[in-house]
C-alpha cells in the first residue's frame, strides 16, 4: 500500500474517533443523562486539561524512550478502553475523571500523528509542504463522516456514539503497529539537554516581546470561544424539538448532519488563507476570524429549524472561516515570527493557550453562566406552553414533560420546576464576548503587515 494511503487511513481516523462524540456528547448529557450545565462545562475542560501537559510529556517519551508509532498505538487502545467505560457511568463526577483520562490518551496523538507523518514522509523524500496538507485534509474529512454515522444512526444522543468510537480507535491503536518505524531521535543529544528545554518552558521567554504577549493572551480568549460552539451547537439545534411546531424539522432530525457543514466550510477556507496573509497580514486576518466569530455565534441567536433555518447554515459557513483564519494563521505567525531554537517549544506554547487554557476558560466558565443566568425554569403548565408557542392541551408538550419525570397536577402546575436553556439570550452573550475580544485586539495588537514579507 503506498506510504501516502497508508498515511492518509491515520489521518481520517484519528478524528473520526474524535468526531463521533465531540459534538454530539451534550445531547447525551442534557438530554439522556439530565445533567447540568455547569458540570458539562467540566467535561468540555478536560480537553484543555489534558491538552497542558499530556503532548509535551509523551513527546519526551517518543524522542528519548519508545518508537512514536508504538506510542500511539498504545495510547489509542487506552483510549478506546475509556471509551468503552464511559457508558456504565451513573454520576456526573465520575464520568468527569473518566474523560478526563479519556483527553490524557487522545489529546497526545494529535501532536504524534503528525510526528509520524513527518518522520515517515521526509524519509521516503517526499516534500512534506507539498505532500501533507491533502493527507491531513483527510482528518476533516474523517471528523465530517463520524458525525454521519453518529446521527444517521440515531446514536446521537445514546452511547452508542462511545462504543463507535472505542471500536474506531482499537483498529487505529492496531494498524499503527503496521506503520513504519519511527525510532527515538538524537537520544543521547537529548538525554544532555535541560529539562526546561525539553519541556519547552524555554517558550516562555516569547511573553517578553509584548507583540508575541497579546498575541498568544488572545489566542487563549479565541480558543474559548472554540469550546463553545463544540460544546453547545447541536444541543442547541436538537432542543429545538422541545417545540411542537418544530418537532418534525428537518434540521432537528439532523442537527449532526448540518452542524457538519461547519467542518466543511472549514476544508475550503483552509485553501484561501495564503491569500489572505499575503494581502492583509496576521492582524487583520485573526480580525476577520473574530469578526466571524461575532457572526457565528449571532446568526445561531436568530436562527430557527424553520423560516430561519438559512442563518443556521450560513453560520456554519462562516465557521470555516472563523477557526482556519484563527487556528492555521496563528500557527503560521508563530512559525515566522520565532528562530528555529525555539520554533517547536512556540508552536507548542500557541497549542497550550488556545487548546489548554482556552478550553478550560471557555468550558468552566460557559457551563457555569449558562446555569446561574440563561437557565429558564417553569413551574406551571401554561407558563411553559406560552414559552413553547403552543397550546397547553398539545399531546407533544404533555409527552415532553412526561419524558421528565414531571407530572401536571390538576390546578396546573408542575410537580416539580421543569428547566429550560435559554438558547437565543447565550448566543447573543457569546457574541458579545468575541465582539469584546475583537475590539480589544484592534487596539492591542501592534503589527504592521510588510506585503509579500509578512
Amino acid at each position: 500500500m503506498p506510504i501516502k494511503l497508508r498515511l492518509t487511513i491515520v489521518s481520517f481516523f484519528q478524528f473520526f474517533v474524535w468526531g463521533t462524540w465531540l459534538i454530539t456528547i451534550a445531547n447525551y448529557w442534557f438530554g439522556t443523562k439530565q445533567w447540568d450545565g455547569t458540570q458539562f462545562g467540566a467535561i468540555f475542560s478536560t480537553m484543555g486539561i489534558a491538552a497542558i501537559f499530556m503532548p509535551t510529556l509523551m513527546g519526551i517519551i517518543a524522542d528519548r524512550w519508545i518508537n512514536a508509532e508504538k506510542l500511539y498505538s498504545i495510547l489509542h487502545l487506552l483510549y478506546a478502553a475509556t471509551l468503552f467505560y464511559l457508558p456504565q457511568v451513573d454520576n456526573p463526577q465520575t464520568f468527569f475523571y473518566v474523560m478526563l483520562l479519556a483527553m490524557c490518551f487522545y489529546m497526545p496523538t494529535l501532536a504524534l500523528s503528525n510526528s509520524i507523518s513527518y518522520t515517515t514522509l521526509v524519509a521516503n523524500e517526499y516534500d512534506v509542504i507539498k505532500v501533507f496538507p491533502p493527507i491531513r485534509v483527510w482528518g476533516t474529512i474523517g471528523f465530517i463522516m463520524a458525525m454521519w454515522v453518529v446521527n444517521l444512526t440515531g446514536n446521537k444522543a445514546t452511547a452508542y456514539q462511545f462504543y463507535i468510537a472505542g471500536i474506531a480507535a482499537v483498529g487505529l491503536g492496531l494498524y499503527a503497529l503496521t506503520l513504519p518505524k519511527c525510532p527515538p531521535k538524537n537520544r543521547q543529544q537529548q538525554e544532555k539537554q535541560s529539562w526546561t528545554k525539553a519541556l519547552g518552558l524555554d517558550s516562555f521567554q516569547l511573553f517578553a516581546d509584548y507583540k508575541m504577549a497579546v498575541f498568544f493572551i488572545f489566542c487563549m480568549f479565541l480558543g474559548g470561544a472554540l469550546q463553545l460552539t463544540n460544546a453547545y451547537g447541536d444541543v442547541f439545534l436538537d432542543e429545538f424539538k422541545f417545540y411542537p411546531k418544530y418537532i418534525d424539522a428537518f434540521a432537528i432530525k439532523y442537527s449532526t448532519l448540518i452542524m457538519s457543514i461547519s467542518q466543511i466550510s472549514e476544508t475550503l477556507f483552509i485553501l484561501a488563507i495564503p491569500f489572505f496573509l499575503k494581502q492583509f497580514g496576521i492582524k487583520k486576518v485573526m480580525l476577520i476570524a473574530m469578526w466571524a466569530w461575532v457572526a457565528r455565534f449571532g446568526l445561531f441567536a436568530f436562527g430557527d429549524p424553520q423560516t430561519g433555518l438559512w442563518m443556521i447554515i450560513l453560520s456554519c459557513i462562516v465557521y470555516g472561516m472563523a477557526f482556519d483564519f484563527f487556528n492555521i494563521s496563528g500557527s503560521l505567525f508563530v512559525e515566522k515570527s520565532t528562530t528555529p531554537y525555539i520554533r517547536s517549544a512556540a508552536q507548542g506554547l500557541f497549542m497550550m493557550m488556545t487548546n489548554g487554557f482556552g478550553a478550560i476558560l471557555g468550558s468552566l466558565i460557559s457551563g457555569w453562566v449558562i446555569d446561574h443566568y440563561f437557565t429558564l425554569q417553569f413551574s406551571s403548565l401554561e407558563t411553559l406552553a406560552s414559552y413553547l408557542q403552543t397550546e397547553t392541551s398539545n399531546n407533544t408538550l404533555l409527552q415532553f414533560i412526561q419524558s421528565r419525570g414531571i407530572s401536571v397536577m390538576s390546578n396546573g402546575l408542575l410537580s416539580e420546576n421543569l428547566l429550560l436553556k435559554d438558547w437565543h439570550h447565550i448566543w447573543l452573550a457569546f457574541a458579545a464576548y468575541t465582539f469584546i475580544i475583537a475590539i480589544l485586539f484592534s487596539f492591542l495588537f501592534k503589527h504592521k503587515h510588510v506585503r509579500n514579507a509578512d
